[in-house]
């Protein structure tokens, strides 16, 4: 490619992309038009997946480490030290019993999966939520991408949505693109759809910009991509022009617009997800999916419970159980829990033992993770952890077997390569397997 003229401020990209100046992502996250260049380069690569039983998937990740035992694997018969402040509660899976304080949830475990018996041996938080976002144990040689970034760049844009969405923000380092392009990072709302205010950056046009204006931006961009092909003839500027459209198609769009809007729910399904951090950013994730996201991630709530569990759980768990149980119901009824997988991750477990202030402490040995919908059983447990859940007892599941899995799921191979720096061919998942006994016997 022949270098930019120098001094031509036309011929700089940043400067170009000044022109298409229709906001900026605050904060964390990508300019929209660094978001939207994925869907030219996917197209370049003409590279074609088989296809999933899943078609998106919702990761509701909380954040500090749940425990197992006030969660979905209680032990009611255990000495009180381990069992904990509060009791187990029937299912609708026979002989199943989650956590009381899992009440609504408890009523729809017909349509879910629950794994009792994952481990992957990272006591530190950072290391622990690097496993569970990427599906790799971290290396100082590599940054990997996110299972979220990896289906951004396998499976590319739908419906002009971003493929990828994180809600409200990024919310740690491993949600991120790794050795991938940034093109592949997730786009950040950058706002809580908790707040009466909320507002997507991006999707809306800037003060001052009406719809007349909007046209005439655009076909200033038209002039300006005459003059870049003047001075260099290039394949990546056709990429660079197709980019540019999906922004401002992206912008343009009503469709596109209105799955962020949250305005648009009644104030009954408001209130079935409950008005809290935990239920607007589900309903969020619904509306998403069902407009065409390929993957949102969301947090709720915080899990480092190293003291007075009993209240830490009273606090964080009801909004989180009665958002998940809205969650499942209202996708199953929409027809969209089929193909839509929806799992319930943290970073790892906690100490089967009560310690000296009512708490536990970290504990990645044993934990729990919950999934639904995309093809995955429903009203299954799969393995088991020990008597005082301490040590998975069967079946024990680690952090490449659950990976592979979710991208089966999604139609894509777990052993694929791509292309990590230097050249160097990676794997998208190094070793584990699919699990298919949790998975929904075909007709």
């Amino acid at each position: 490619m022949k270098k930019p003229c120098p001094g031509n401020p036309l011929a700089d990209n940043f400067s170009r992309r000044g022109f298409l100046h229709v906001g900026l992502l605050g904060g964390l996250g990508l300019t929209l038009p660094q978001l939207l260049k994925m869907e030219a380069q996917a197209a370049q690569k003409n590279y074609k997946t088989r296809e999933g039983v899943a078609q998106s998937v919702i990761q509701i990740f909380l954040p500090g480490g749940m425990a197992q035992h006030e969660s979905w694997d209680p032990k009611p018969y255990a000495p009180s030290e381990y069992r904990g402040p509060y009791g187990a509660i029937d299912t609708s899976i026979k002989g199943i019993k989650f956590s009381e304080k899992l009440a609504q949830t408890a009523r729809v475990a017909d349509k879910m999966t629950v794994i009792r018996s994952m481990a992957h041996g990272e006591a530190a938080h950072e290391r622990g939520t690097h496993n569970m976002f990427t599906g790799y144990r971290p290396s100082p040689a590599l940054i990997f991408p996110s299972m979220g970034s990896v289906v951004a760049h396998e499976l590319g844009t739908r419906n002009s949505l971003p493929p990828y969405v994180c809600v409200p923000n990024v919310p740690n380092e491993f949600a991120n693109s790794g050795y991938l392009s940034s093109a592949y990072g997730p786009f950040a709302i950058g706002a809580d759809p908790n707040r009466g205010d909320f507002k997507v950056r991006d999707l809306n046009m800037p003060n001052g910009v009406d719809e007349s204006r909007f046209e005439r931006r655009r076909n200033l961009l038209d002039t300006v991509d005459h003059h870049f092909r003047q001075l260099e003839k290039s394949d990546a500027l056709d990429s660079m022009d197709a980019f540019y459209q999906h922004a401002y198609k992206l912008i343009s769009s009503q469709q596109a617009r209105e799955a962020f809007n949250l305005n648009a729910e009644s104030e009954e399904m408001k209130n079935r997800y409950g008005k809290t951090q935990a239920g607007s950013r589900m309903l969020l994730a619904r509306r998403l999916v069902e407009a065409g996201t390929r993957f949102v991630s969301l947090t709720a709530g915080g899990w480092d419970h190293h003291d007075n569990i009993k209240n830490a759980i009273q606090s964080n768990l009801p909004p989180v159980d009665r958002a998940l149980a809205a969650l499942l119901s209202d996708l199953d009824e929409r027809g969209l829990l089929d193909s839509t997988l929806v799992m319930v991750t943290s970073e790892f477990g906690r100490t089967p033992k009560i310690n000296g202030t009512g708490g536990r402490d970290h504990w990645p040995r044993v934990f729990s993770v919950a999934l639904a919908g995309g093809g995955v059983h429903r009203g299954l447990v799969h393995g088991s952890s020990d008597s005082l859940g301490a040590e998975p007892e069967e079946d024990q599941v680690g952090i490449e077997d659950l990976a592979q899995t979710v991208y089966n799921q999604l139609g894509i191979t777990g052993d694929k390569e791509l292309m990590s720096p230097g050249d160097r061919p990676m794997e998208i998942v190094d070793g584990g397997r699919v699990l298919d006994e949790i998975l929904a016997k075909k007709a």
